[in-house]
């Protein structure tokens, strides 16, 4: 493990996700940190002690050359050249920057690789964000229990964390755009890589993000979504739409589905927790789209502190237009050739579902990049204790609106021999960013209005 923030061990006795409610966050003289030997963003900006991971410098700050809004966004990396390639054969020598999903892979598929490639920190973040981080260092708490944030906007609310509550809560409220529409697909391929591609719309508005944002403002409403399958023929003009609230137990999301057969709005209290992805087949939960999203209160967190770990990081080649989904969607998992790894610190949280309670996944080990908070890979375990499924966020710096998302999330289910793609865009119109949305544009009435057209 690595170096760890003072306030994380100061605070070793609230490591548990039954944290109850906590002071306003650190002193400012500690988010100073934040100007200093943390970014802002609160990773070390500090390189490693071997020099394999670099120091951060401020992340990709401008497009490469050539790039114009609405392509596909070029590879600023392409010139890299692989530094080594983890195999069967040789993951033992690299045990200790693998998770144990990426270990089970290995063990489940004789041609299954790594490719690692220099560590390039390419993590940036429009300017407001970081002033509202650093803010937020200062005044922001969790709510009782953790199960909300209190006195926090706009920014991730925990820069320097103290317990495994805060580290998801920066992951749930990080920066994706103020808001966004795309197109992608999400394929279930069989054994013996057959699929059928489904086709989302999706679209997202981010109040939470929004420049001049207060918490009266906020209203506990962090984000809409609305997506609208398009294909196959057989699901085209299904609609789900969700209104994610901030504090899920004071006030449990609000999710309705459009269905073409009733031709009618209904609530979705399913679409939560452990209820059915769309469409995935059975492969994935609600609360996997995004690596994870909603409410924490049914597992007990704890943070276990810092790895330098190969994750899959820069993934434009996963990202191209000059890739078709067909090469990437190979048998039993996506082609890894096309995939990039790279050696970078993350944040580990051990989840482990309370005894109250109940979850498909009664424990799950996330791994969080220390640049921008968002999980890049989750082990989730069944009810004998046994590995189970395996997801991996492959993502890159969306550096027109300077946001480090996924643009393709796979869910391995070891058990079945079997994954599940989300995301493909390669053969779809690029991501809209800020375009013009309203809270009036997520209404269930409008909703009916679009499903009947």
């Amino acid at each position: 493990m690595s170096r760890t923030p003072l306030r994380l061990l100061a605070t070793a006795a609230l490591l548990s996700a039954s944290t109850a409610w906590l002071a306003a966050g650190v002193s400012p003289e500690e988010a100073a940190r934040l100007d200093h030997d943390l970014t802002p963003m609160g990773a070390e900006r500090a390189g490693n002690a071997a020099g394999t991971i670099p120091a951060w410098t401020g992340g990709i700050t401008e497009a490469p050359a050539g790039y114009k809004p609405g392509m596909h966004h070029p590879d600023p990396f392409a010139a890299d050249a692989p530094l080594y390639t983890v195999t069967p054969a040789n993951a033992a020598q690299y045990q200790a920057q693998l998770t144990a999903g990426a270990l089970a892979l290995f063990q489940a598929y004789p041609d299954y690789k790594l490719i690692v490639y220099p560590t390039r920190r390419s993590v940036s973040q429009p300017q407001y964000i970081y002033d509202a981080t650093r803010k937020s260092a200062v005044d922001a708490k969790l709510a009782p229990d953790g199960n909300g944030v209190l006195d926090a906007v706009i920014g991730v609310p925990f820069p320097i964390p103290a317990n495994g509550q805060e580290v998801m809560w920066n992951h749930l409220l990080r920066f994706r755009g103020a808001s966004a529409v795309r197109t992608v697909g999400q394929a279930a391929p069989t054994r013996g890589g057959d699929y059928t591609l489904v086709q989302f719309e999706e679209e997202f508005l981010f109040p939470y993000v929004q420049e001049g944002m207060t918490p009266e403002k906020l209203d506990n409403i962090v984000f809409y979504f609305k997506q609208t399958v398009l294909a196959p023929a057989r699901l085209a003009g299904s609609i789900l739409l969700v209104h994610e609230t901030l504090d899920q137990i004071k006030e449990p999301r609000s999710a309705w589905i459009y269905n073409t057969g009733q031709r009618r709005v209904r609530r979705a209290p399913q679409v939560a927790y452990d209820g059915p992805g769309t469409a995935a087949d059975g492969l994935r939960t609600s609360d996997q789209l995004d690596m994870f999203n909603g409410a924490l209160d049914r597992y007990d967190w704890q943070l276990v502190g810092k790895r330098e770990m190969l994750v899959p990081y820069n993934a434009y080649r996963l990202h191209s237009d000059q890739v078709k989904h067909k090469e990437i969607l190979t048998p039993l998992h996506i082609n890894q050739d096309l995939a990039r790894y790279e050696l970078h610190r993350v944040w580990v949280v051990e989840a482990t579902v309370k005894s109250t309670t109940s979850h498909l996944y009664p424990r799950r080990t996330f791994y969080l990049d220390e640049d921008s908070w968002q999980i890049l890979a989750v082990d989730q375990y069944d009810a004998r204790g046994q590995l189970w499924r395996v997801s991996e966020a492959h993502c890159i710096n969306y550096y027109d609106v300077k946001s480090f998302w996924s643009t393709l999330e796979v869910h391995t289910d070891l058990v079945a021999g079997r994954y599940l793609a989300y995301g493909l865009d390669n053969e779809e119109k690029m991501y809209q960013f800020n375009v013009p949305r309203t809270a009036q544009n997520y209404a269930p009435a409008s909703l009916r209005a679009e499903g009947m057209r």
